[in-house]
């Protein structure tokens, strides 16, 4: 029997109606409340492209994250709400039983050849390969990745409140599985909470909403292989009991692969 990677059978679906696919949590995923929500975030995008009606590929994901998670089946319901000459909209629900627990929406297109530019550029870090690796090691599907802290590394028990909520890392999958857009859209979810570093100390918190551009093609994520991504993050505002972040994720040759922007609940 061939064993297959975590993250693939996390996001295995098994198609049981018209428009409905059933997964279940994997145990190596579990984040402190429900599974991690990148691997949520990549089931909802694995279901909408492994539809028989999808056309193109993802531009935009947006998941909210309506109640948690619980251990067992959920079914994602999904539905093409408008298919245009290039680009394709979708709505997505998982539930489990009557309760709906997650919901999406995605923008699919087919992309063209044109004039490009980017004109964000991607943080000075120092090669990976020159970085020990850390395993925050607060849940347990932090195990699965090789990450490498550039700065703003998880606080510790005797953290104190940082005036920077920047995260700067390289990652890659730990088993060396490649790139795809399953895979990017969990990445895009990789950062602790902000309000850690700037408290220097964990406070109950959770992303409540998330949305991801993609700007990569499957061309450019093909010859990334399984290499590591260059991720920075940072909050905008915490106010009130909410907070904001923004995200980037470059290659190690400085192409932008995605922005994500999230807002995300916290107390104290």
């Amino acid at each position: 029997m061939i064993e297959t990677h975590p993250f693939d059978d996390a996001i295995r679906l098994e198609t049981v109606g018209t428009g409905t696919v059933r997964g279940r949590t994997h145990p190596e995923w579990a984040n402190m409340v429900g599974p991690f929500g990148g691997i949520t975030a990549a089931a909802m995008l694995r279901a909408i492209e492994s539809h028989p009606d999808r056309i193109g590929e993802p531009l935009a994901l947006t998941v909210n994250y309506a109640a948690p998670i619980t251990d067992g089946d959920f079914d994602i319901f999904l539905r093409a709400a408008r298919t245009n000459r290039t680009n394709q909209h979708w709505i997505a629900e998982l539930s489990q039983g009557e309760d709906a627990k997650t919901t999406a929406t995605a923008l699919f297109a087919l992309r063209r050849d044109g004039w490009a530019d980017t004109e964000s550029r991607p943080p000075s870090a120092p090669d990976p390969d020159g970085i020990p690796p850390t395993d925050p090691g607060l849940v347990r599907w932090t195990s699965l990745y090789d990450m490498r802290f550039v700065e703003g590394p998880m606080p510790g028990k005797d953290g104190r409140p940082s005036p920077s909520s920047t995260t700067t890392l390289w990652v890659r999958d730990a088993g060396r599985r490649r790139l795809d857009y399953p895979a990017l859209a969990a990445l895009c979810d990789i950062f602790y909470p902000r309000v850690y570093l700037r408290r220097g100390a964990i406070v109950p918190a959770g992303t409540i909403s998330l949305t991801t551009y993609f700007h990569a093609d499957q061309q450019q994520l093909d010859g990334l292989g399984s290499d590591f991504v260059l991720c920075t993050a940072h909050a905008n505002r915490f106010t009130r009991g909410y907070f904001d972040q923004s995200a980037q994720l470059w290659s190690r040759g400085g192409v932008l692969l995605a922005t994500t922007h999230q807002v995300v609940y916290f107390k104290g």
